[in-house]
């Protein structure tokens, strides 16, 4: 299946493109602003794929700037798909927002009345899928949500405010990936309205404040909740790297040393392993475990590099000076043992492992 995606290197795009990436069995082509303002660079990009995320637009600016630059990537996508004759099965992420007399709002509904349009007279699916409050790692903060903003601010000691204290429906942006391949495997058309889980924004600012404050604690929260879970993985995409390695306190006198390796309110799974020197373990990466690398013997070097970048980083560890690194979700990791004795890692999980389910997905570190 060939997916075109407008809007790739947005929040939802990249998250989609991540979701489509791993096994997903789908050829993704991606649209960035040189192509969008090329017609024949646009018009290659709609020909012979199955269907068309949309998802570029601007949700910030002036009202006149913002209706008129949204309604016109919708126009420029539509004369493409017109001038190759391709009927791509559209996928429209519109918004709640879009009942309101607001210039975001407007362009929603424009957004949609003209692909509903363009469908009807060829004969294509289109989905308008409606959308509550999304939120995902490495949102842009102050833009993408008021997750990623409460966010960005704890994680550099900053104090969130609440202008108004209202009521939120939050959906993970991997959840809306999700929802976005059933969408085209089924070939549905029509509204779609995606249920989010309630809170209000207050309670949303106390739990994540009350993650942070468990965490520099070296405390893991209870994450059994998916949607901590996702919070807790947010928060932790601006912590990293400057956060890490944490360094843990070792308790020593003549019997010998301890150090605490976990503290978690949720049991999860703990392993142990040794790696010959020269021998690298990893080489995947996660959408949603959380999991956590420390070396107890020995020395070595962690690798991680974020899906899609080119840029690797490093940590130096070892076992005579415990610190552990916590690996982001969708950030490929590894573990060599540079040293010239076994290496002895521990390795925690906030889950039991489960080969049928294991969010494990294989990719290198290195790129060449």
């Amino acid at each position: 299946m060939k997916i075109g995606i407008t809007g790739i290197d947005g929040l939802l795009g990249w998250h989609l493109r991540a979701y489509l990436h791993g096994g997903r069995k789908a050829t993704v082509r991606g649209v960035d602003r040189p192509t969008y303002s090329d017609p024949r660079s646009l018009a290659d990009f709609v020909q012979d794929v199955d269907a068309v995320v949309h998802l570029a637009g601007v949700n910030r600016g002036n009202d006149a700037e913002l209706e008129e630059t949204n309604i016109d990537l919708t126009n420029r996508l539509i004369a493409a798909c017109e001038k190759t004759g391709s009927k791509p099965h559209i996928v429209f992420a519109s918004s709640t927002h879009a009942d309101r007399d607001t210039a975001y709002g407007r362009s929603k509904r424009a957004f949609a009345a003209k692909f509903r349009q363009w469908s009807d007279k060829n004969r294509a699916n289109f989905t308008n899928l409606v959308l509550p409050h999304v939120f995902g790692e490495f949102g842009k903060p102050f833009y993408n949500s008021v997750v990623s903003t409460f966010c960005y601010q704890i994680a550099n000691r900053e104090a969130p405010t609440i202008v108004t204290d209202g009521d939120l429906e939050l959906v993970h942006t991997q959840e809306v990936a999700t929802r976005i391949l059933q969408v085209i495997g089924k070939g549905e058309s029509g509204d779609n309205r995606e249920q989010g889980r309630s809170i209000k924004v207050s309670e949303l600012l106390a739990k994540l404040n009350e993650i942070a404050r468990l965490y520099n604690c070296q405390i893991v929260p209870d994450l059994r909740d998916l949607l901590d879970l996702r919070l807790f993985n947010t928060f932790r995409s601006y912590l990293f790297p400057k956060y890490y390695p944490v360094t843990l306190s070792v308790h020593a006198d003549s019997r010998g040393a301890l150090f605490e390796a976990v503290k978690s309110h949720n049991a999860g799974q703990m392993f142990f392993s040794t790696t010959k020197p020269g021998v690298t373990r990893g080489n995947h990466y996660h959408t949603r475990k959380f999991e956590r690398f420390l070396v107890t013997s020995g020395e070595a070097v962690i690798r991680l590099r974020k899906l899609f970048s080119g840029e690797i980083v490093e940590f130096r560890v070892s076992g005579s000076n415990p610190q552990y690194i916590d690996m982001p979700t969708f950030y490929i990791h590894n573990i060599t043992n540079i040293g010239s004795t076994d290496l002895v890692t521990v390795f925690w999980a906030h889950e039991i492992f489960d080969k049928d389910d294991s969010d494990t997905y294989p990719e290198s570190v290195t790129t060449s």
